[in-house]
C-alpha cells in the first residue's frame, strides 16, 4: 500500500541518523515492546506479513509522529484487538476483564534463545521454473495495491537487471491478507541510480532491491 511508511526518496524528513546504530534499545520500554511483539507473534494468531501491514496501515499522522517502537506498539495493539486477544477496555486500563483466549503456541522464557537463534525460513519448494535468469532485463510494474506489498514506490515502473535468484519464498502480498503463502520466485534486481534518482547521480552507482516475480515483467 502507498502509505507513510514508504519514505524512499522523499524529502523534508532530514538526514538518516546512523550515529547510534549499534544501540538496540534507547529505553527499557522499547525492549519490552520488542519482547511482547515476539511473544504475541509466537501464538500463531498472525504471521510476520500481517504484523508488518498492521504497522504500515496506521494513520499517517500517527505513524510520522511516532518513534520506531511506538509504531511497533500501535501495530501490536491492532493485531491483539483483531485476534480478540484483548478488548479495547483492557488496552485502555491494562486490566484483564475476560478469561484468556486459548492460543496455538506459547513462547516460554526458557525457549526464547533457541527460538531467536533458529529463526524462521520463508523459503519454499519451487512450484514452477523461474521466469527470469541472471542478466535478464526487466521492468517493474507500475502498481499501487491497497494492501500490503514489498515493492517500494521509488522503484516502480523502472528498468532493472536480474542480479541474483534467491529461490522461491512466501509472497508477502498474499500472506498478509489470509490469502495463503502463494510462494513465488524472489530476485535481486539491480537498478541504475540515474534511472531512479535522475541524471545528476553518478553513472556507476547502483541500487539493489529484492523483488518477487509478480512485480516484474520482461523488458
Amino acid at each position: 500500500m502507498n502509505s507513510a511508511h514508504d519514505l524512499g526518496g522523499m524529502m523534508g524528513f532530514g538526514p538518516v541518523d546512523t550515529s547510534d546504530q549499534n544501540i538496540n534499545f534507547h529505553e527499557e520500554w522499547e525492549a519490552r515492546i520488542f519482547a511482547l511483539t515476539l511473544a504475541a507473534g509466537a501464538t500463531g494468531c498472525w504471521n510476520i506479513d500481517k504484523s508488518r501491514h498492521a504497522r504500515e496501515s496506521l494513520n499517517p499522522a500517527q505513524y510520522l509522529s511516532s518513534s520506531y517502537y511506538q509504531i511497533w506498539l500501535a501495530g501490536l495493539e491492532k493485531l491483539l484487538l483483531a485476534a480478540d486477544l484483548v478488548s479495547s477496555n483492557e488496552l485502555a486500563d491494562g486490566g484483564r476483564r475476560e478469561p484468556p483466549k486459548p492460543v496455538a503456541n506459547i513462547l516460554k522464557s526458557g525457549d526464547v534463545l533457541n527460538v531467536m537463534m533458529r529463526g524462521s525460513s520463508y523459503e519454499r519448494d519451487a512450484v514452477n521454473e523461474p521466469a527470469y535468469k541472471t542478466g535478464d532485463m526487466v521492468l517493474t510494474k507500475n502498481m499501487h495495491p491497497e494492501g500490503h506489498t514489498r515493492i517500494p514506490r521509488y522503484v516502480r515502473n523502472k528498468p532493472g537487471t536480474i542480479e541474483r535468484i534467491h529461490g522461491c519464498h512466501v509472497f508477502p502480498d498474499s500472506n498478509a491478507h489470509d490469502n495463503g503463502e502463494n510462494p513465488q520466485w524472489l530476485y535481486r534486481v539491480r537498478f541504475s541510480a540515474r534511472d531512479i534518482w535522475g541524471e545528476d547521480h553518478p553513472a556507476r552507482d547502483s541500487i539493489f532491491v529484492d523483488l518477487w516475480e509478480t512485480y516484474l515483467e520482461p523488458r
